[in-house]
């Protein structure tokens, strides 16, 4: 993911039945893992007329334990960067975890400045009883310019693959009064460079969106809901000015329903990442990043980005979080947008 980091501290004050939310520009950053925000943000869905706040049935909770015990379980595979042995056990290791679900896996080779590498991306599906889809996303791989130093991503990638993985044995075998879940395990986030730059990353998530544009999935999206680094023990999500304003509202209503508002958008940023080629096709994203991990960032996309920085409340956090978006958008199933106009072909 690439950012423009905002350090300044700003009031949040969100309107949760707004148009607009709370979006300001962050000023440009100049470091290695960081370029100024893009000057034209990806076009925004419309926002619903009318959001209720009460969803109804029980909340759904994740095992935070069990998440920890994925993410570790994944760490231990190793480095898991594109044409890795990593990159194959951890392929091997999904479909066994997701081996009793609906798993589709789409196998391809990218094109990058360092040559063709062997990609995956692998979607485990929960049918709902609504028309229309829920889209959860993590990205699975390390960085390929890492790949000769010790960096695992237990943070950057392990920790939200597990969150995901949390979030299957929640859905598995229940029948969904609601849209349908699918939990999209996407490879090639990291650039493989060392210097992010036009389109050296987010390998899976174009070649998904182009490929679900391409057989008619995109229109039946409701919300695509990326969760990325959200393992760090000092918790605290980005609002992300690329990102759908009523749906990032929606999350920060269910942030606050569960009384973790506190440790949401407080800070404001632009996210470069995998919601934007779905966003570019008018899909309503968010994107539910920690980007500041460790003092300064210390810990991004560096060998400290390690099991003892991870804590399982914030997993706790999170997992619940994304759970209780998934409520209140179908408990606000009639009053979500239309399918996205018809847009321009994303490159895969």
């Amino acid at each position: 993911m690439l950012t423009a980091l905002m350090r300044s501290f700003f009031p949040v004050i969100l309107l949760f039945l707004c148009a607009t939310g709370c979006r300001q520009n962050a000023p440009a950053s100049t470091s290695a893992n960081a370029a100024p925000v893009q000057q034209s943000a990806p076009p925004q869905a419309s926002a619903p007329s009318q959001l209720t706040t009460e969803p109804q049935g029980p909340a759904w909770h994740i095992d935070a334990n069990r998440t920890m015990q994925y993410t570790k379980e994944m760490v231990a595979l190793g480095p898991r960067f594109p044409g890795s042995k990593g990159q194959e056990k951890v392929a091997a290791w999904l479909r066994g975890k997701l081996s009793k679900d609906h798993l589709e896996e789409d196998a391809f080779v990218a094109d990058t400045p360092v040559g063709k590498l062997p990609m995956r991306n692998l979607v485990a599906k929960f049918p709902g009883s609504k028309d229309g889809i829920i889209v959860l996303a993590s990205h699975i791989d390390t960085n390929y310019h890492l790949r000769n130093t010790t960096f695992i991503g237990a943070n950057d990638g392990a920790s939200t693959t597990g969150l995901l993985l949390a979030i299957a044995d929640q859905l598995r075998g229940k029948k969904l009064e609601g849209f349908s879940v699918w939990l999209a395990f996407l490879d090639g986030e990291e650039a493989v460079e060392k210097e992010w730059r036009n389109e050296n990353n987010t390998y899976g998530s174009r070649h998904l969106a182009a490929k679900w544009q391409q057989d008619g999935t995109i229109p039946k999206i409701k919300a695509f809901l990326l969760a990325d680094m959200l393992g760090d023990a000092d918790l605290g999500i980005f609002r992300d000015s690329n990102s759908t304003a009523w749906l990032e509202d929606l999350v920060y209503m269910a942030a606050t329903r569960l009384g973790y508002q506190s440790h949401f958008f407080e800070n404001q940023t632009g996210v470069e990442d995998d919601h934007l080629p779905f966003a570019r096709l008018g899909v309503p994203v968010a994107d539910l990043i920690d980007i500041d991990y460790g003092y300064n960032n210390a810990y991004h996309h560096t060998t400290e980005d390690t099991l003892d920085k991870l804590s399982t409340k914030s997993l706790q956090i999170s997992g619940d979080v994304i759970l209780e978006t998934i409520r209140l958008l179908n408990a606000n199933a009639d009053h979500l947008p239309a399918a996205p106009p018809p847009a321009a072909r994303v490159p895969s």
